[in-house]
């Protein structure tokens, strides 16, 4: 379930879903107090925390107005971009195969993006969240069954290190899902994906491309190599359950 305020959107995605959060709000229409009201409301009524996403090139009345409602700040998360077809692919991890998902392997790909995941990597400022292995399922594969959305494996001496996705929309490349297996990290897997990925959109003819990644992270570094340079940072905020 998903619904519009104040340019940006409120979903839902099911209990203790990481879908569950109001993101995107604030760059160029103000938040409406009645609008905020609705939407807490149910998720209150759903016994949920509500999670906001906010830029810091939101409006800067909005973050005082959420924390005089009770949002606590509980982490932040980076937004790079690329210029396209701005590309440099001489780190990339040379034992590392990557391809488009085949028929037959959309198991394998979720297992090993769900695991990646559920054993975060503990370089950088970890995340605030944490989920189930099965909620994670549910939702990495709500997210990838979207329109536009392209999966990628990457191979290692014969085994699944490693998968991502990839969004196109409108001239931007949006890299999603991209998770390491504990066992193959610091081999290259993910410089892989993401090069592979970027060659991808600008020969799709793509302009930018964007990633979110946790601040002092692995994936950032990464990303930086690649030419990658900060857009904004969002603060999360999260208001708990009453």
């Amino acid at each position: 379930m998903a619904r519009p305020i104040a340019g940006g959107i409120s979903t839902w995605g099911g209990e203790g879903s990481p879908l569950n959060k109001i993101a995107g709000l604030g760059f160029d229409v103000p938040l409406d107090p009645d609008l905020l009201d609705q939407i807490e409301a149910e998720f209150q009524q759903r016994g949920a925390p509500v999670q906001v996403e906010l830029s810091n090139l939101a409006q800067p009345g909005i973050g005082m107005l959420l924390t005089r409602r009770g949002y606590e700040l509980v982490g932040y998360e980076n937004v790079l971009g690329l210029a396209l077809p701005q590309l440099d692919t001489s780190a990339a991890g040379l034992d590392v195969d990557v391809r488009r998902l085949r028929e037959g392997e959309d198991d394998a790909w979720l297992d090993a993006v769900v695991e990646g995941f559920a054993s975060p990597d503990d370089q950088g400022v970890a995340s605030h969240e944490s989920f189930p292995r099965d909620v994670l399922a549910e939702a990495i594969g709500d997210l990838t069954r979207a329109a536009g959305v392209v999966r990628y494996l990457a191979l290692r001496q014969g085994d699944v290190a490693g998968g991502a996705s990839l969004r196109l929309s409108d001239g931007v490349a949006q890299l999603t899902g991209a998770a390491t297996r504990p066992a193959h990290r610091r081999r290259g897997v993910q410089t892989a994906l993401l090069a592979h990925r970027l060659q991808d959109a600008a020969d799709a003819g793509c302009d930018i491309a964007v990633v979110t990644t946790q601040p002092g992270s692995k994936s950032q570094q990464n990303a930086q190599r690649q030419g990658f340079d900060l857009l904004y940072t969002r603060a999360v905020l999260v208001r708990p359950f009453r």
